[in-house]
């Protein structure tokens, strides 16, 4: 089942008149954390349902997908939003975090990081120098921009919701077409979610 369908600012929504690349690329910020903020609110019911190790994708629970894309986000924007240089990785990160285990955990960190993309984002420079540290497993550095990076979070939360949607398949539990689905693909299907209609 899926659940009612997101309350979605003007913004939000995709009705705006492209006020700039930045404001674009917030939207589907907002938009991709929104649906995992919905399938914590409305769709799962347990958080039991946040632990269930996957059959398919072995050690992989969708609470540690939700904790794993969000961490994406918050990482850029809390460096981001500090003084510079800007240098970050995502390889920083917390593991067996409250919201991998906890629906209403799960829902104030999805919430939070929706309104600290609100916040932080729109203050930045689409174009801002940054310097991302890697492991691949060697020890990379790569010379990059805060917008390439906003939209590289997006795109690998869209990643992590598509196995999150077999995870949750295993469980009986049915999820919204466009969940864990990129935005080209939708655009593709002549999807009418907030993401597949392009806006040129």
């Amino acid at each position: 089942m899926s659940g009612p369908p997101s309350t979605l600012t003007p913004l939000e929504s995709g009705d705006h008149d492209h006020l700039d690349p930045l404001a674009d690329l917030v939207f589907v910020s907002t938009t991709v954390l929104r649906q995992a903020l919905d399938l914590v609110t409305d769709i799962l019911t347990d958080d039991d349902q946040l632990t269930k190790q996957s059959k398919s994708l072995p050690g992989s629970t969708i609470g540690k997908h939700l904790r794993h894309a969000r961490d994406h986000f918050i990482l850029l924007l809390d460096c981001i939003g500090g003084d510079g240089p800007y240098v970050f990785s995502y390889d920083t990160r917390s593991r067996n975090t409250p919201m991998e285990s906890s629906l209403s955990k799960a829902r104030i960190a999805l919430a939070d990081a929706i309104s600290q993309v609100k916040a932080v984002a729109p203050l930045a420079k689409l174009d801002q120098p940054m310097t991302l540290n890697a492991i691949t497993p060697f020890p990379q550095t790569f010379e990059t921009t805060f917008g390439r990076e906003l939209w590289f979070a997006g795109l690998h939360a869209v990643h992590h919701w598509s196995m999150i949607r077999v995870i949750a398949s295993e469980q009986g539990i049915m999820l919204p077409d466009d969940f864990g689905f990129a935005p080209s693909t939708l655009v593709h299907k002549g999807s009418d979610a907030p993401l597949g209609k392009a806006k040129i």
